[in-house]
């Protein structure tokens, strides 16, 4: 089992920046994928962007360029940076990963199926 807690989310004005913070904590030794979703009101979740442990890191197209993915190995720990923010990027955020023994693998890492273990999300809202 994996745990992931989200962290830095809060009230930004369009323009500015955040960091978002995402801790993996269990059996994080074989974590291979560690990705940021975000869901608006009234939307479907949103695949933002992953870390791969394998390969280069995985930016959707309405982010790509904006939004920027990290991790600190020395604190499982995984990183969004959010610049350049707009009204629309209100939403919450959540982290997630997947595992070689946590199964799911057959699907595509945009996929949140794909995902077994999930953060509780952190909020974000961005004032015009």
């Amino acid at each position: 089992q994996v745990q992931l807690v989200e962290s830095g989310g809060g009230l930004v004005q369009a323009g500015g920046s955040l960091r978002l913070s995402c801790a993996a904590s269990g059996r994080t030794f074989d974590i291979v994928r560690m990705a940021w979703f975000r869901q608006a009101p009234g939307k479907e979740r949103e695949f933002l962007g992953v870390w791969r442990a394998d390969a280069l890191d995985y930016y959707a197209d309405s982010v790509k360029g904006r939004f920027t993915i990290s991790r600190d190995s020395t604190k499982d720990t995984v990183y969004l940076q959010m610049n350049t923010l707009k009204p629309e990027d209100t939403a919450v955020y959540y982290c997630a990963a997947r595992s070689t023994s946590g199964g799911r693998t057959g699907y595509s890492e945009q996929d949140e199926q794909g995902y077994p273990y999930w953060g509780q999300g952190t909020q974000v809202t961005v004032s015009s």
